[in-house]
């Protein structure tokens, strides 16, 4: 979406009203919290074309969801959302019936939206129905076996039900993910038309929600106000009124800020920066391990040479990966290099490949694979990422340049890295990505296989396609443990991929902040932050 179009989206959300004076000083706001953050948000919608992340921030504050994932205490009075335990969030309870085809929502019948209209079991209807309207929504649904309008069943005015063809584990923690956002339908319909039933354009730059907080100003590409919504039903209220999330691109303005006392929460700190702020001791500093989110090379297994599996092999044995983890994350992250080779360590995915620096086994390998002097070849990476892919992708030119790789490094225009990918025509690469949900098989069935964008090495194995299927509904857990532990040892075996690290995520704070909580998402969850 371009700016001068959500700007004009955004017209009706007076995005130049004035903020309150006093934001300056946090110790003297006790009900307010200012947030800066690196990027903005491009959308209200929680899965419009094109969305980035920065807009999570925004839908899963103003929103609520039938579901969501319960919260567990972790190390440094942080927590973690917790993946098994689904709890109700819209609905006041849910059942899942003995064959476990069906889940019945049971809402709260005081919940209402933000403009005052009561929540009913057709809005909810309304909402997942424009889930599985969307390609994109439709895509993300299908893995918990939702595709159909008709499997959406309203009972009565607070009771819905969701029928399954069969039975899916996937099905109630897609319901606590980003996309079913429960939609305010009378307002979002007043503004549909024939060619968009749904008012998703509208929807882009108009929030129609009953979350904890609702928006009261807004200003393309520099800031949103929200304030508390009294009214909300669906947990504790959030101890904090207001919250000012203002766009600053620069870390070092949102260093200065923070240490300044200014500001309560920054950002998105470059790792070097939260090494620096971590020793000095002025502020609070949050390096979270980020366990659903990996950084990778990626290899095309599709285009030569990288359809050679000594010469992805090889790769893999020439890369300097201390060396990158120290330059570009200042060991700030979990490595997914080394290990034990062949052999999983666990069920759980992903985990170390089992591969080591060894330029001499990547010569040899090259070799065997018909390439005794190298090749050549372009390292591709997004301008976006430069901050973390630069030093990596200067080390790897250095480190295969020793093995005979000649490598050029070609460094693609924000946000053009995606479309590229999506295209298949990139050979060899940097990247990263997450995963919602944290189970192996899906893991495997998002990035390892098919002809989506999502397969980063177009990999594309017989044996593990077959077993990607047979573990979708398998009930018998030996046998899903045996079948995971073989597509575990074949990806290392094949490595279309070579995975890096879990990053952490970096946060500034002032030392009085306390109840972050870290989801899937990555983004602040305004509502369990509390000033101590």
């Amino acid at each position: 979406m371009h700016r001068r179009d959500f700007l004009a989206s955004v017209a009706t959300l007076t995005a130049g009203a004035m903020l309150p004076q006093k934001w300056a000083y946090a110790a003297s706001r006790p009900d307010d919290l200012r947030v800066l953050s690196e990027g903005a948000p491009n959308s209200f919608d929680s899965f419009s074309v094109g969305v980035n992340r920065d807009s999570i921030q925004v839908t899963w504050n103003i929103y609520d969801r039938l579901v969501t994932f319960a919260r567990k205490p972790d190390k440094d009075g942080i927590y973690f959302y917790d993946y098994f335990n689904i709890e109700p969030e819209l609905a006041e309870k849910y059942e899942i019936s003995d064959d476990e085809k069906s889940i019945t929502f049971h809402l709260r019948k005081d919940a209402t939206f933000h403009d005052g209209s009561p929540v009913t079991a057709e809005d909810v209807k309304w909402s997942l129905d424009r889930v599985v309207a969307s390609p994109i929504g439709k895509a993300q649904f299908r893995t918990g076996s939702m595709t159909k309008p008709e499997q959406f069943v309203v009972v009565d005015k607070h009771t819905l039900r969701i029928d399954l063809p069969q039975p899916d584990r996937f099905a109630l923690p897609n319901l606590a993910l980003t996309y079913p956002i429960i939609v305010n339908s009378k307002l979002a319909k007043a503004h549909a038309s024939a060619d968009d039933p749904f008012a998703s354009k509208w929807l882009v730059g108009n929030p129609a929600g009953g979350g904890a907080y609702k928006i009261d100003s807004f200003s393309m590409g520099e800031r949103i106000l929200f304030s508390r919504f009294d009214d909300w039903k669906c947990g504790p209220l959030p101890k904090f009124k207001r919250v000012l999330w203002q766009t600053v691109p620069a870390a070092e303005s949102r260093i200065a800020s923070l240490v300044r006392g200014d500001t309560d929460i920054a950002e998105n700190l470059p790792p070097k920066d939260a090494v620096a702020l971590s020793e000095k001791g002025e502020v609070k500093v949050l390096s979270v391990p980020m366990t659903n989110v990996f950084d990778f090379i990626g290899m095309n297994s599709k285009m030569a040479p990288f359809d050679n599996v000594k010469v992805r092999q090889a790769v893999a044995y020439a890369l300097p990966y201390q060396e990158m983890f120290e330059a570009a994350l200042f060991k700030r992250g979990t490595p997914l290099f080394g290990g034990k080779p062949g052999v999983p360590s666990s069920l759980e995915f992903p985990q170390p490949l089992g591969y080591s620096t060894d330029p001499e086994k990547a010569k040899e390998l090259l070799k065997e694979a018909g390439h005794p002097d190298g090749f050549s070849t372009t390292f591709s990476f997004d301008l976006a990422r430069a901050t973390v892919a630069e030093p990596i992708s200067i080390l790897v030119q250095e480190a295969l340049g020793k093995v005979g790789i000649k490598v050029e490094i070609n460094k693609v225009p924000s946000g053009q890295l995606g479309t590229l990918l999506q295209d298949k025509k990139v050979p060899f690469y940097f990247e990263g990505s997450a995963s919602y949900l944290r189970d192996p098989d899906y893991f495997f069935r998002i990035f390892y296989h098919g002809p989506t964008r999502w397969n980063f090495g177009s990999y594309d194995n017989p044996e593990f396609n077959k077993l990607v299927e047979k573990t979708r509904y398998e009930t018998d857990k030996a046998a899903y443990a045996a079948d995971i532990k073989r597509m575990i040892t074949l990806v290392k075996e094949d490595v279309p991929i070579i995975l890096l690290w879990e990053p952490t995520l970096n946060l500034g704070m002032q030392k009085d902040i306390d109840g972050y909580t870290f989801y899937f998402h990555r983004m602040l969850e305004f509502r369990t932050l509390t000033r101590g």
